[in-house]
């Protein structure tokens, strides 16, 4: 049986807030295979790109720029879903030595639920829980990773309906060790963090480690 690891990086940089150049020096240190961001700016893309050259990125500055960079090639798409779309990258065993099967990774940044109006913002969540959901059923993949900024914790419905079909990597490792997962988004950047809102949900996958990192300059924490 043929194994391998590969270390996903994801994180909110705060529409621009989060520093392009201790990002880059983060990626590296942390030896990071694949990077999916959400709220990303054009210099934090360049940033990015320069440490993980393959993939696709998209930055925007209206809080709406997302991507998924690679060290080795896949192909990056967008799942069309209400307010922005998710990307997906599939990964080859044939680009990715070592890599046993192919690997979906798919990176979402739900909408925030304190937006106004209220109801609006209630709405654009119902149909992006149930598009994605609808993806999820409809395309099974044999191995699948879903991160990214869900605005929602495990207390929320969206949480609780990824969690039925997908296993919490955060809590499943915080499990073995006796602990609780970290918490991963403040108000202020440098400040406590008091909400786990980001998330990394996996199927048909061994979970080594997860953990938790700061952002230089976002109010989330990787």
């Amino acid at each position: 049986m043929t194994t391998s690891r590969l270390r996903i990086f994801t994180a909110n940089l705060w529409n621009g807030a989060a520093r392009p150049g201790t990002l880059a020096r983060q990626l590296r240190r942390l030896q990071v295979d694949v990077c999916a961001v959400q709220e990303l700016d054009p210099e934090q893309a360049r940033a990015i790109a320069d440490v993980l050259p393959h993939g696709k990125l998209e930055p925007s500055t209206d809080h709406n720029g997302m991507g998924i960079a690679l060290r080795e090639p896949g192909e990056v798409s967008a799942l069309p879903l209400p307010v922005r779309p998710a990307r997906v990258a599939r990964l080859e065993p044939a680009e990715w030595p070592g890599l046993g099967q192919p690997l979906e990774i798919v990176n979402l940044h739900v909408h925030a639920p304190h937006i106004p109006p209220p109801w609006r913002a209630a709405a654009y969540r119902r149909g992006q829980l149930r598009e994605l959901l609808a993806y999820l059923d409809d395309a099974p993949h044999p191995g699948r990773v879903l991160v990214g900024d869900f605005n929602a914790t495990t207390a929320w419905p969206l949480y609780r309906h990824l969690s039925r079909r997908l296993r919490d990597a955060a809590r499943e490792h915080a499990a073995r060790r006796g602990e609780r997962p970290a918490r991963t988004w403040g108000p202020v950047p440098a400040g406590p963090r008091l909400l786990r809102i980001d998330h990394a949900f996996v199927d048909e996958l061994h979970v080594v480690h997860c953990q938790v990192v700061e952002v230089d300059g976002s109010d989330h924490s990787a």
